[in-house]
């Protein structure tokens, strides 16, 4: 695969996880390179720190696929700095049309990859139960207040990288309920290098481990593991629905309310209860492209 084209999924990914409610992963998993991302970042073991320490460049850049990871990772932060900006401005100003794009991309994420599990049994659709009951737990968590220190940007990548590698639910979704959204797009914005710094490191840290773990999973179990996958692709979609309605408020640390819960409503009901315009046709033609889009993207990358 040539570098612009990894580099171009990496921006899609990078745009993925600035939004809360989408992943990086389902991106990764559409176009065709999650299995080796994950085999990627689960090559930075033993045998490659021995190779750094005699020296050996070209062993350890080809025992961790450097090439691949570097237009990854060049894609990815080209993204989330390019694009921060802007998906903070869609989210203030056009939330519903924003929304709606991403419910049609992961809808035909889930589609595309439940279509990837060869036999579908007992144990495949009782995992996918259990991810959508798993993503539908997340969703409807109460959000937390960790602070704004070093730490807590520290553990917040720990945690957030665990679901940008998880198709389904977003890093961005779990910072959300970590109460470290808004800080940690701030430091972008910034360009603040020691909360980023502190944000990477916890991230690295929870890469390695849980990357391990689900290649693991899916090199073991690929079927339930999918199936689960699919699971959580299909319970985030409450996540992105584009038309809500508040019914909770809770006090942030600033002391500003925050929505807390909120109820999946219609277009006209989202007109009555907030005055706003829902946009419903602009919304379900920007569902139909995101839906048709992935299809595309899955051709594609089986070269169809």
């Amino acid at each position: 695969m040539p570098w612009h084209a990894i580099m171009i999924r990496g921006v899609g990914m990078g745009a993925a996880d600035i939004v809360p409610g989408v992943s990086g992963g389902t991106i990764a998993f559409i176009t065709g390179i999650y299995t080796r991302l994950l085999g990627a970042i689960r090559s930075f073991d033993l045998q490659a720190l021995r190779l750094l320490f005699r020296g050996d460049w070209s062993g350890i850049w080809t025992r961790v696929d450097g090439g691949f990871l570097l237009s990854l990772v060049s894609g990815i932060a080209l993204s989330v700095f390019g694009l921060a900006r802007l998906m903070v401005w869609l989210l203030d100003n056009h939330p519903e049309p924003l929304w709606a794009l991403f419910f049609g991309l992961i809808l035909g994420s889930g589609l595309v990859l439940r279509q990837r599990v060869p036999v579908w049994g007992a144990t495949e659709y009782a995992a996918i139960a259990a991810g959508c009951g798993a993503a539908l737990a997340f969703a409807y968590l109460p959000p937390i207040q960790m602070g704004d220190g070093l730490p807590a940007f520290f553990f917040a990548g720990m945690i957030a990288i665990c679901a940008m590698i998880l198709p389904g639910i977003s890093g961005s979704f779990l910072l959300v309920l970590l109460g470290m959204y808004a800080q940690v797009l701030q430091a972008v914005q910034d360009f603040n290098l020691l909360p980023l710094a502190a944000l990477a490191i916890g991230a690295i840290l929870g890469l390695m481990g849980f990357s391990r773990v689900l290649y693991w999973l899916l090199k073991r179990w690929a079927g339930p593991t999918t199936s689960a996958l699919t699971g959580f692709i299909f319970g985030s979609l409450l996540i992105v629905w584009p038309w809500k309605q508040t019914t909770s408020v809770y006090l942030d640390r600033h002391g500003m309310e925050q929505p807390l819960q909120r109820a999946v409503v219609g277009p006209t009901e989202y007109l009555l209860s907030t005055g706003q315009d829902p946009h419903t046709v602009i919304c379900v033609l920007l569902m139909v492209t995101g839906f048709m889009l992935v299809f595309s993207i899955n051709l594609r990358a089986k070269g169809g």
